[in-house]
């Protein structure tokens, strides 16, 4: 690797060329590496608005907590990251708890950061930004005190005197800290994201964005991967998605060229982790399906109305109504 600036962030950054037509980077700043292909290389440079930065390295970070090495981002990155929430407050607050956790070689460990000048110590002041989805040093600090009042960290400030008076914050995880990440690390039986897992072929459009939308009216975050096609392969980034679902909705509707071995693959890893699917299928094509499946309770529907009608009850039935409904 050589020494170049982060495309996110325009920092200081390690990068060389992979496979693939990417670029590979390792930036404190969007808080370690990842990749990014070429085409969507100018995108991400040309990005103006810091809110968009900081959702796109708040992604990046989710997605190494959920085991991507070097997540990457391509021209359709962009478009998921939108259409996701903002971290809330207290989202924030189990992140710093992560970051503090992955910096920590033994126990008690300290962690140091600077608040005026972080020249002479970048790394940590650049990865607490990043890891806590902030802009400004002073959001980590205002974490860092909620953080400590519920006794997960120490914290602790020093004022240093000099020509260049500067605050040293030192930041050090606590035993009822690494309880609250293993709970935080559990299951995602309380996660609000639903996994969508179909054929993304033109003539579903209609039925994908009635899933979406059935997902939205039960009150949870709909979770779409379009545009790519995978042969009996599930990527990091798919793996990623479902491990942080709480459920998965599999349309098993097929074409004229068969099965879709993505879905069934997608589908029966969710089970292996014990997340619950919803399978549908429209109607006409409900006999092709495979006889493994067949054992589920299919949601046979006719049009897209019908699926969005029936998908939305069957959800709230199912799990219950989300956070995010309507009038809940």
């Amino acid at each position: 690797m050589s020494e170049g600036k982060c495309p996110i962030w325009g920092e200081d950054a390690e990068i060389s060329v992979g496979t693939g037509s990417r670029l590979e980077v390792h930036s404190p700043r969007a808080g370690g590496a990842y990749a990014v292909t070429l085409t969507a290389e100018r995108l991400v440079k040309d990005l103006k608005s810091l809110e968009t930065k900081k959702r796109l390295t708040c992604w990046l970070v989710e997605q190494r907590c959920l085991g991507v090495d070097c997540p990457e981002i391509d021209s359709n990155t962009l478009n998921l990251v939108m259409q996701g929430r903002s971290w809330s407050v207290h989202e924030r607050a189990d992140y710093l708890l992560r970051f503090t956790e992955f910096r920590t070689e033994k126990l008690g460990t300290v962690i140091k950061f600077f608040e005026l000048d972080n020249s002479k110590n970048p790394r940590s002041a650049n990865e607490l930004l990043a890891w806590t989805g902030s802009i400004e040093i002073t959001e980590v600090i205002a974490l860092a005190d909620y953080c400590a009042s519920e006794g997960w960290i120490e914290y602790r400030k020093t004022e240093r005197a000099g020509s260049f008076p500067n605050t040293i914050h030192e930041i050090m995880l606590r035993p009822p800290g690494y309880a609250r990440l293993a709970s935080i690390n559990a299951a995602s039986s309380g996660s609000t994201k639903a996994f969508i897992a179909m054929w993304f072929d033109p003539s579903m459009n209609a039925a994908r964005d009635a899933i979406k939308d059935a997902i939205s009216d039960a009150g949870y975050d709909p979770v779409r991967i379009d545009d790519k096609e995978y042969n009996e392969k599930i990527d990091d980034e798919i793996i990623a998605e479902i491990r942080r679902s709480r459920f998965v909705v599999a349309d098993f509707t097929q074409g004229e060229t068969g099965a879709r071995g993505g879905v069934y693959y997608e589908a029966g890893f969710a089970h292996g982790l014990n997340i619950p699917v919803i399978f549908c299928c429209q109607k006409e094509t409900l006999s092709k399906i495979h006889f493994d499946t067949r054992q589920y309770n299919h949601i046979a529907w006719d049009d897209a109305e019908d699926l969005r009608l029936r998908l939305s009850q069957r959800i709230s039935a199912t799990l219950g109504d989300g956070p995010f409904k309507k009038g809940s």
